[in-house]
């Protein structure tokens, strides 16, 4: 893939096959619900979809260094809220070693063997409800984001389809 690149053979601006380098908050409701501050910035391959869409889309184009406040609707994000992902289970069906409160995440396997999260929405004697949506779906996120750094993703990252980071190469050194 062909890019612009600056005088250190670095990409100039976030395009698809680039490596970035992010650092964000995430606001929901007034709330920082998620940061990189403590463990420093994200990188990834932009047009992979490794970030909700509407975060994605929004960063193209821009520059190493470049800051941006960006809000994402509920249908970029985490989807609208599906009332079909609500269901009722009834607590005999349950493990008794399950504690039967509200807002106790849960890893249920689904018929297919897929591993799937749900929150306990609500408790009665007879069953509980739980909720499969994401837990911010149906909300408006608000990021602020810095690009930390651009670079052109490796070949073997594109065919992957993710960044590998130095200490995979170590990894792959030492197999």
């Amino acid at each position: 893939m062909e890019f612009a690149l600056n005088a250190e053979n670095k990409p100039v601006v976030v395009e698809d096959d680039v490596v970035v380098s992010l650092q964000y908050t995430l606001t929901v409701d007034s709330e920082v619900v998620d940061s990189s501050e403590e463990d420093g910035p994200i990188s990834f391959i932009q047009g992979y979809g490794y970030i909700i869409r509407g975060l994605e889309r929004e960063l193209y184009g821009m520059r190493a260094g470049q800051s941006k406040h960006v809000s994402v609707a509920p249908a970029d994000g985490y989807g609208d809220v599906d009332p079909e992902a609500v269901m009722e289970v009834p607590t005999e069906e349950l493990p008794e070693d399950i504690p039967l409160e509200v807002g106790v995440e849960l890893e249920i396997l689904n018929d297919d063997g897929e591993e799937l999260s749900a929150i306990i929405t609500a408790v009665n004697e007879a069953a509980i409800t739980l909720d499969f949506n994401h837990p911010l779906a149906g909300k408006k996120l608000e990021f602020d984001v810095t690009i930390v750094d651009l670079r052109a993703a490796t070949p073997e990252e594109l065919e992957h389809g993710h960044v590998h980071n130095e200490d995979d190469d170590e990894e792959d050194e030492q197999d």
